[in-house]
């Protein structure tokens, strides 16, 4: 859809080292330790200029969703929920990308955000709108009226839409317990950072002045950051699930211990001698608190972390098997299918374009 790629952005305050570390953090610090190191790349952004009526349908996709309503308002809505609308200065993050509709009105019939046309405005940054391109199926005589077919003198809904990539994996259980939309504003309380933020992009947008589109992605990148840790914040004061088992004064030492070093050889009476208890009593109260056991808890933080180093990384699948300690690459590619969905060489062909 668009083609601008930002800087790695991680949340405010630093970022976690790397690496094997002597002992494990503190079962108090392991949150922090994931949203220090958590960052966001991969980013594309455009500047949508829509002309009431009309509706935007933007498929699903791996990477997390960012809109900021910078002019006018719009409707938001989502399989299984109801339309919310957004106004002016509202922002609003997808984590997970979950296919979402933004609209002038709820009843507006929706093209494909990819159908329509883009014009380059700066480095890379494009300006959505136009006509739907006549080769795309979201094209129809039924959809509705776009910029230069709106009523005349109408003013334009101005929002500006970013995709963002995670550096945690998609199947990490914290990235699993975010809602499906988080909203800048619901969670301002938690973080004075997020109406400055705010206020900030408001402002380049009204001055409009050289390069405003860059500072606003450059913005966005802060700003989305903001809205998962002041979440975090929000979820830790009612924990349940796994930021529970985190704080978790006997088993949050134990995960911290898996995600610090996930090559090292967690077995059950290894993890049950660093909660200090019998291997049936730690095994009982590790699978009763986070649902799984403690074996199929590490193959799925092993199997994220061999994920990043092969996809992102470009690590050969036989060396990301042998450090993780595996026997054979067979075996850790069925390992890696298993909790992935799909095998290790894949991601390895998709990476080199089918090389």
């Amino acid at each position: 859809m668009l083609d601008y790629s930002s800087e790695s952005v991680a949340l405010p305050e630093g970022s976690a080292a790397r690496g094997a570390v002597d002992a494990p953090p503190r079962p108090a610090d392991l949150l922090s330790r994931i949203l220090l190191g958590l960052r966001l790349d991969g980013v594309e952004y455009g500047r949508c200029v829509m002309q009431p009526p009309w509706a935007v349908a933007y498929p699903a996709r791996p990477e997390a969703r960012f809109h900021f309503v910078a002019r006018g308002g719009c409707w938001l809505w989502l399989p299984g929920h109801d339309w919310v609308r957004l106004d002016a200065g509202d922002a609003v993050l997808l984590p997970r990308g979950s296919f979402h509709i933004l609209a002038s009105a709820p009843d507006v019939p929706c093209v494909d955000i990819e159908s329509l046309s883009r014009t380059p405005v700066a480095d890379n940054i494009y300006l959505i709108g136009g006509a739907p391109q006549p080769a795309s199926p979201a094209s129809s005589a039924s959809s509705p009226p776009t910029p230069d077919e709106g009523p005349a003198g109408a003013p334009n809904d101005i929002v500006f839409c970013g995709a963002m990539r995670f550096n945690l994996d998609p199947l990490h259980p914290l990235l699993a317990m975010m809602p499906e939309a988080m909203r800048a504003n619901e969670l301002a309380t938690r973080d004075p950072s997020v109406p400055a933020l705010l206020e900030a992009m408001e402002r380049e947008v009204a001055l409009d002045r050289i390069g405003a589109c860059g500072m606003l992605a450059r913005l966005a990148d802060v700003l989305a950051a903001c809205i998962i840790r002041a979440w975090v914040e929000c979820a830790c004061s009612d924990a349940s699930g796994w930021i529970a088992a985190v704080q978790c004064p006997r088993i949050g030492k134990v995960i911290a211990a898996i995600h610090t070093e996930p090559e090292r050889d967690w077995t059950v009476p290894a993890l049950a001698d660093l909660m200090g208890a019998s291997r049936s009593s730690f095994a009982e109260l590790f699978t009763r608190t986070l649902g799984e056991s403690p074996a199929r808890y590490v193959t799925r933080v092993r199997m994220f972390q061999a994920r990043r180093w092969i996809e992102r990384e470009g690590m050969r699948v036989a060396v990301a098997a042998s450090r993780l300690g595996y026997d054979s690459e067979a075996s850790f590619s069925r390992a890696f299918k298993r909790v992935i969905g799909h095998p290790p060489g894949a991601l390895r062909h998709k990476r080199t374009g089918g090389r």
